[in-house]
């Protein structure tokens, strides 16, 4: 990882490459995962984020203690307390099969227990039922959007 942004700290080894970060950073926010990791050169670069905020941290291979950089700050209110997230890592569906109709749209109503979405894992189709009743505020996912867990699937209220 040479390059404009890398120091070297005393020893010869590599020190907070800030460039990697944020290209790393932008990775994340593209593709909607939470965290990536990168080794090179006897450098680890880990990149991730809360569903809220974004840490970036960079540590030498030989497990020292990482520096950390916050990328965003929270907001001091928190998730929506409608927000339904998502229970596992996987990929969201919100057809029961391509070209089909949506389970839920915006501004329906929902009673707890039915359908809102398919999160496949593992190559294991889960459905996501309505922890409560309600009409969807808005959805927080396209279709086939890999997510996380805790990634806020829909809004409820």
């Amino acid at each position: 990882m040479s390059g404009k942004g890398e120091k070297k700290s005393s020893g010869g080894k590599p020190g907070i490459d800030v460039n990697a970060i944020r290209e790393l950073s932008d990775l994340l926010n593209e593709t909607g995962l939470t965290e990536i990791e990168i080794e090179k050169e006897g450098a680890r670069i880990r990149v991730s984020r809360a569903a809220v905020a974004s840490v970036a941290a960079a540590a030498p291979v030989a497990s020292t203690p990482a520096a950390a950089a916050p990328a965003a700050a929270a907001p001091a209110s928190g998730p929506h307390p409608g927000a339904v997230p998502s229970p596992m890592v996987g990929t969201v569906y919100l057809a029961p099969e391509p070209g089909k109709p949506p389970f839920v749209k915006a501004g329906q109503t929902v009673r707890e227990g039915d359908t809102l979405f398919i999160v496949e894992a593992m190559k294991t189709m889960n459905p996501i039922a309505a922890p409560r009743g309600g009409t969807v505020q808005e959805i927080c996912v396209t279709d086939g959007q890999p997510v996380e867990f805790g990634t806020t699937l829909l809004i409820i209220v």
